[in-house]
């Protein structure tokens, strides 16, 4: 029996915390708690089986940090932990019990945030999943993961390796995103095509407090959804860790996502087999929505036709979505030019000249034969990500190609395209599947170019049903109906209208189009181009594949938008016709049509235009100083990039984009400054993850920020004795120190570590930051400043080192 025969018969009850209650059973500070299933192996199974006896249907492995890069000083190997902890997990199971293999996130930053790549974090999945799956697991559950990039690596090494079922579960912020931007109908658009069995969400805030995130889940995800809350976020009373919120508020906040569709349920941090067993006792006798059959049940998920990027997802609904056709060369000399030189350059900048004229998703076409295709698809994909976040179309005649660019772009993306031929479906339909992406169905086949609507129609028919058997929806297949010229077919516009009305009617489809096809050797094409295009939306078009730089399209398609009740109220006509617009907002075609030297470098910095920082700066020596061109250029563009983060305009990977665009900025200025002898940076600061704590993603994307502010780091790494923090802030005579703690049983050494500094007579300021910290409790334990996130620390170190100024 696997655990996926339980779904629709009973709520799936997962058990509680393991860190808390290993905690609890005198977990010391610093200590691996995987190494506890060698030499506490009791403790472990104690635990397991006081979740089993309080009713869990499963327990998840003590195996939650186990990775060869965590475990490479301690002389075990991740496969030899995990054997262990599935074995001890299993002995203390009874026959109809499960064991779930917990695997949580690595511990570093994914590229091109971080250094850990998509293929060295596959590997180190693969790893565990192949050492679990050997020892008895039934079940693989992937936790807590705060970046969409990393647990699509984990679930991709999982199902290539593994035919055991996968759970899937992340966590947000207060602001209701992931670390890196993710918000939950992204998270759940870009997984749950993906093969899994069941997504949710784990730790983040308490039960009350997620209650709307999972609402959100419940309504897109077609998979059943698990929900495991924090009892409460920790506080620190008297040097304790206690978590607040209590069983009864626990069970009644579970009650409410039961009634609202959730189908697993268990706890994370601070909860117990008291909580868990108060949660069996509250379900028992009653039915869920999770337990009708479809037709009854109260949650009817919406399957949405969607694409996305990490931050941000396009839904085809009722609107009209603009897909940017500006990279690809097939008649654009200057672009074959750029691909022929490797000019990146030149890609980035069509992307976001396209997303500020309208474009919500963008066409990626790098196909030429004097270029490796594959490389440059690669490249292309990794730079415009870097730089917008409108999804991608990616669009290739190599299935190998289309599979590369796939697989290691962070998102959700249409593959364009899939046609009618057995063979194309053959190799374009397993990557559509194993990568959950949507597709592009071009209505031709064998015999080649559709003669009439008929004809398109019954390829349109072939290849959706064809889908259907490899389990792929119509939600996800976009039907592309080919627009011929009318040059040399007369009634080629007409058959074209009258397909996307029949597809739309008959398949309930979304519909795309290249419509500026139909004008191909005529004269005045715009006209002719833009006329097709007002009518192919009043047949159905849902997703034009266009220029949207030229403002005649554009404008077609905000009337009729305006005129056939898509625009409410006419309101994003009227921002952007009506004379009384926002300039921020409204559609700003001479700042689209700029070209790359006429961008200074403040919008080079705002953009994230890394390979553009160094020329800028060059340029500017000219006609300014160093100092000048970092207080007058360089902090001003950082703190409109602040601003947006905070806003939540943009998120932390465009938040550290900004910063690597800063760095190629200060290499320049760092080499000038010390030819004319001037000032280098505004002062030192040291960081330091605390004594016994080896977390240090939050102090690494602290110090890139303050780096690119203008500071000089020394950044002394993870679990920092104390006596090393007080000796190197007396040598180097640190006015700054920032202290990071993740781990709740090493925030007191945060409060020593700052203790000993003052001890030491040494007037250094203290901030500290950490997901279990409050400002209330920084403030008890004696530091200067508690910083919620990486800005903080940057306005702390500029009231510090600037307010004399």
């Amino acid at each position: 029996m696997k655990i996926t025969d339980l779904f629709g018969n009973k709520i799936i009850v997962c058990d509680g915390a393991m860190g808390t209650m290993l905690q609890s059973h005198g977990l010391q500070v610093g200590e691996l708690p995987e190494l506890l299933n060698f030499t506490h192996p009791e403790i472990i199974k104690e635990i397991h089986r006081s979740y089993y006896l309080a009713g869990a249907d499963f327990a998840s492995t003590n195996t939650f940090g186990c990775n060869r890069l965590k475990l490479e000083s301690t002389g075990y190997t991740a496969e030899q932990v995990v054997k262990q902890a599935v074995g001890l997990a299993r002995e203390s199971a009874s026959s109809d019990r499960f064991v779930a293999l917990d695997i949580g996130p690595i511990g570093k930053l994914m590229e091109p945030v971080g250094e850990l790549s998509f293929d060295e974090a596959y590997d180190i999945y693969k790893e565990l999943v192949v050492a679990g799956s050997s020892a008895g697991a039934d079940f693989i559950f992937f936790e807590t993961y705060t970046d969409i990039y990393e647990i699509k690596a984990a679930v991709l090494a999982a199902k290539e390796n593994s035919d055991l079922p996968v759970f899937c579960s992340v966590t947000f912020q207060e602001d209701g995103r992931m670390l890196m931007g993710t918000d939950p109908i992204t998270a759940v658009n870009i997984l749950q095509d993906m093969g899994i069995d069941a997504l949710g969400v784990n730790c983040s805030l308490g039960p009350k407090q997620i209650i709307p995130i999972v609402r959100e889940i419940l309504e897109y995800s077609k998979l059943p959804v698990l929900v495991q809350p924090n009892a409460g976020l920790p506080v620190i009373i008297d040097g304790e860790t206690v978590f607040q919120v209590d069983i009864e508020e626990y069970t009644e906040a579970m009650e409410e996502l039961l009634q609202a569709g959730i189908a697993i349920a268990g706890g994370c941090c601070g909860t117990n087999p008291d909580y868990i067993k108060a949660l069996i006792t509250q379900i028992e006798g009653k039915t869920y929505p999770a337990l009708l059959p479809d037709a009854e049940s109260a949650r009817q998920a919406n399957k949405m036709t969607a694409v996305s990027s990490s931050t941000q997802t396009v839904v085809l609904n009722d609107r009209v979505r603009i897909i940017g056709e500006r990279i690809n060369p097939t008649g654009k000399k200057l672009l074959k030019e750029a691909l022929k030189a490797g000019d990146l350059a030149y890609i980035e900048r069509e992307a976001i000249e396209q997303v500020k004229a309208g474009a919500e998703i963008l066409d990626i076409n790098v196909g030429l034969p004097e270029i490796d295709e594959l490389e440059m698809m690669l490249n292309a994909v990794k730079k415009v990500s870097s730089v917008v976040t409108a999804p991608l179309q990616i669009d290739s005649a190599s299935p190998e190609v289309i599979e590369a660019a796939v697989r290691y772009y962070n998102g959700k993306p249409i593959i364009n395209s899939v046609n009618g031929k057995k063979e194309n479906m053959e190799a374009v339909f397993p990557i559509v599947k194993k990568y959950g992406a949507c597709v592009i169905a071009l209505t031709l086949d064998e015999k080649g170019l559709p003669k009439d609507a008929d004809e398109r129609l019954a390829i349109a028919e072939r290849i959706i049903t064809t889908a259907e058997t490899y389990g792929i929806g119509r939600e996800r297949i976009l039907v592309d109906c080919l627009t011929l010229t009318v040059s040399a077919q007369q009634n080629a516009g007409r058959d074209t209208l009258e397909a996307i009305r029949r597809v739309k009617k008959q398949f309930g489809v979304k519909t795309t189009l290249g419509a500026s096809n139909v004008s191909f050797g005529l004269p005045e094409r715009k006209l002719l181009n833009r006329t097709f295009l007002a009518m192919a939306l009043e047949a159905g078009l849902d997703a034009p594949i266009t220029d949207p730089l030229v403002p005649e399209y554009a404008d077609t398609i905000h009337a009729f938008e305006a005129l056939s009740c898509k625009d409410i109220e006419s309101k994003d006509y009227i921002r952007i016709y009506g004379g009384h617009a926002d300039p921020a907002k409204a559609l700003d075609k001479a700042a689209a049509a700029k070209t790359i030297k006429e961008v200074t470098l403040e919008e080079i910095i705002i953009e994230g235009y890394d390979d553009q920082a160094a020329a800028a700066t060059e340029k500017l020596l000219a006609v300014m100083n160093p100092l000048e061109i970092v207080e007058k250029k360089i902090i001003p563009a950082l703190e409109i990039v602040g601003k947006d983060y905070e806003s939540g305009a943009s998120f932390l990977p465009q938040l550290i984009k900004s910063a690597d665009t800063v760095k190629a900025a200060f290499a320049v200025l760092k080499e000038a400054m010390e030819e004319s002898g001037g000032m280098t940076s505004y002062g030192k600061v040291i960081l330091a993850t605390v004594q016994g704590d080896i977390h240090d993603i939050g102090k690494n994307i602290v110090k890139v920020l303050l780096e690119n502010y203008g500071y000089d780091v020394v950044d002394l790494g993870k679990d920092v004795p104390i006596g090393k923090v007080v000796e190197s802030a007396k040598e180097l005579g640190i006015r700054l120190v920032g202290l990071s703690a993740l781990m709740t049983t090493t925030v007191a050494n945060m409060e020593k570590t700052i203790k000993a500094l003052k001890d030491a007579g040494l007037e250094c300021t203290t901030a500290v930051g950490g997901a279990v910290l409050t400002e209330d409790y920084a403030k008890k334990i004696g530091a200067d400043y508690y910083c919620k996130d990486a800005m903080d620390t940057v306005r702390v170190a500029n009231f510090i080192f600037k307010s004399e100024k």
